[in-house]
């Protein structure tokens, strides 16, 4: 059955044109899934069915996983049958009475405009590695980026006359994103004040953002500085890299900006991802409705 789900990753790697971590997303999920068949005795895919599934899911309902969690293995399972159907190594597939799982949509933690200003405003800009972190913050403020994207930035996609930077997303999928004239600024100072202090020429491969050894930060180093950045601050929320993407995009919504053009920045393939920002705009309207307004 290994092998099967070997092949499967593969796939989803190198024909699908899936990213590294999602392909691992669902390695973890099936991994899960096969190691709970081998506990239930079940040494053939051919033998599962739609029961043996609904008791994997009884067994995670009961471990305390949410409703997100659980709606993602559904979708990994069913992807992972599809493939095993379509290649002849099962004769029927047991997932296609099953229902997909309702996931429960939470609507995502933002930060306030004098919040992100007092993040974006703690770097110690004196130093090299405090003028990176300062470039890093203005980046992800004024493009919406993801970690990722962040991280493999690279300086040929840099393209500052036009205002604007190339951006490889989920799927290997290119965009071209606005960047605002202040995150411009404080990275062509770090280019210029910082960067040739990081650089070193057989590690640092044209990335923009680099670490002390010269070579492209990691998405847990991105997590310590904002975690760092944060308590500089003062501010107690949980704060993490995806919170300035959420700030960004629910910004920009209160401002005015069309939907279909904030869904192009982010890069989400369907709107409706796009759409729960607008959500979160509703209930800043209606907490400041409450708040302000005298027969509240």
């Amino acid at each position: 059955m290994e092998e099967f789900l070997k092949e499967y990753l593969t796939i989803l790697r190198y024909e699908k044109n899936l990213s590294e971590n999602t392909t691992k997303s669902y390695k973890n999920d099936l991994q899960k899934f096969l190691t709970f068949l081998s506990e239930t005795k079940v040494k053939d895919f051919s033998e599962v069915t739609s029961n043996i599934i609904a008791k994997f899911f009884e067994r995670q309902r009961k471990s305390g996983i949410d409703s997100a969690t659980s709606a993602r293995y559904m979708s990994s399972i069913k992807g992972f049958f599809r493939f095993l159907e379509n290649n002849s190594y099962i004769e029927k597939n047991p997932t296609e009475k099953l229902s997909r799982v309702k996931k429960a949509r939470k609507l995502p933690s933002v930060l306030t405009l004098p919040e992100v200003e007092m993040i974006l405003n703690a770097p110690q800009t004196g130093d090299t590695t405090g003028l990176r972190d300062k470039a890093i913050l203005e980046t992800f403020y004024s493009s919406g980026l993801r970690v990722s994207e962040l991280i493999n930035l690279k300086i040929n996609d840099l393209f500052f006359d036009d205002e604007v930077i190339r951006v490889l997303g989920k799927g290997s999928k290119e965009r071209i994103v606005p960047i605002g004239s202040s995150a411009i600024n404080w990275v062509k100072e770090y280019l210029t004040r910082s960067r040739p202090y990081l650089e070193k020429k057989t590690k640092s491969q044209n990335f923009v953002f680099l670490n002390k050894r010269g070579t492209k930060l990691s998405r847990m180093w991105i997590w310590k500085i904002f975690d760092h950045y944060a308590k500089e601050a003062g501010i107690s929320k949980n704060i993490h890299p995806h919170i300035f993407r959420h700030s960004f995009a629910t910004h920009l919504l209160e401002g005015g900006a069309d939907l279909r053009a904030v869904q192009e920045m982010l890069g989400h393939a369907d709107i409706s991802t796009t759409q729960i920002y607008t959500h979160v705009d509703r209930n800043y309207i209606k907490q400041e409705h409450k708040d302000h307004h005298p027969r509240s």
